[in-house]
């Protein structure tokens, strides 16, 4: 018997739209909280961090409380939309830890120079703060696809499929942690 294929690849083009759409979602929103300071602006961090303290399960049932449908057909949008959801306060905080760090002296030359936010944030922000928004966005994919039994919750449907991609991430973190010692016991 062939091996089905079908449920990792399954998982990937959700954890990719997953991310794709947390990350257009994550990084207007940390550069707002890196940024700027306004009335409500640790309300709106709370809010976006609130997916890190909830379960899945627990999660998983007040989106689908809040959808008013019990249960869900399998729809693709959903899955997306709840890995989404899981994906960006991961990528909110990565995100704004990258900006924050990075020398803000060069952003303000570029302002004395005359350029606008728009201009500074893709000419001068971006490519000093690429490698942690390139960490980001690979932890969040990660997550994206680690968390998709949830999405399975919620989509419902394919309740087998959530088993591979948890065992390509579980055998993931073996390997790292057994090339990390091994270069312990080297050294």
């Amino acid at each position: 018997m062939p091996l089905d294929w079908s449920p990792l690849w399954l998982s990937l083009r959700y954890a990719g739209l997953a991310t794709l759409l947390a990350t257009l979602l994550a990084l207007p929103l940390a550069w707002l909280l890196a940024h700027r300071r306004f009335p409500g602006c640790e309300l709106l961090d709370a809010a976006a961090n609130l997916p890190l303290v909830f379960p899945p399960a627990v999660l998983a049932y007040y989106l689908l409380a809040a959808l008013g449908r019990w249960p869900l057909k399998f729809n693709w949008h959903a899955a997306v939309g709840v890995s989404a959801i899981y994906t960006l306060p991961l990528l909110v905080r990565m995100t704004r830890a990258g900006l924050q760090a990075m020398d803000h002296s060069v952003e303000n030359a570029a302002r004395s120079l005359g350029a606008g936010e728009w201009r500074i944030f893709w000419r001068v922000t971006l490519p000093l703060a690429w490698r942690a928004l390139f960490g980001a966005v690979l932890a969040g994919f990660v997550r994206a696809l680690a968390d998709f039994g949830a999405t399975v919750i919620v989509a419902s449907g394919a309740a087998t499929a959530w088993l591979l991609p948890l065992a390509a991430v579980a055998l993931a973190a073996l390997y790292i942690g057994n090339r990390v010692r091994r270069a312990q016991v080297l050294a």
